[in-house]
């Protein structure tokens, strides 16, 4: 029995690239599933919401953003720990996925994006039927 994955290629791809011992990302995520429903949530603090784009191409999720820095031009820094710049992120989402229903929202520094499960992908019930399938001795099928 194979158990539903969407975000499998992409831990493995990321694996494979970075190696196990990887280094935090400058994006990190968390991801859950409730119900029918993925969430995943990016903390991206310092970033303005008109520099987010958040987009999805057949089953690749990217989210991209900046941070920038406003600084006076004479300033000079004697610690600089909070990188700035564009960040890219991309999740290959599995094909039970509802793509044209993610929403994504913004608030205190956490980018959220709800991901439905798609309908064809949600367990149904299949009825079974009985049959009288009699043989009857001599008869010829």
């Amino acid at each position: 029995m194979m158990r539903f994955d969407p975000f499998r290629d992409f831990d493995r791809l990321a694996n494979e690239v970075l190696g196990a011992a990887r280094t935090p990302a400058l994006m990190p995520m968390d991801c859950l599933r409730t119900g029918d429903t993925f969430v995943v949530r990016f903390d991206m603090p310092g970033i303005d919401v008109d520099s987010l784009d958040v987009s999805a191409e057949n089953n690749t999720l990217t989210v991209q953003a900046e941070r920038r820095r406003h600084d006076p031009d004479e300033a000079t820094y004697l610690v600089s720990e909070r990188p700035a710049g564009t960040y890219r992120r991309q999740l290959v989402l599995g094909e039970g996925l509802d793509v044209d229903a993610i929403r994504a929202d913004y608030s205190d520094g956490v980018l959220t994006l709800t991901i439905p499960v798609a309908e064809r992908a949600k367990p149904r019930r299949i009825e079974v039927t009985r049959s009288d399938h009699r043989v009857i001795e001599g008869a010829s099928a």
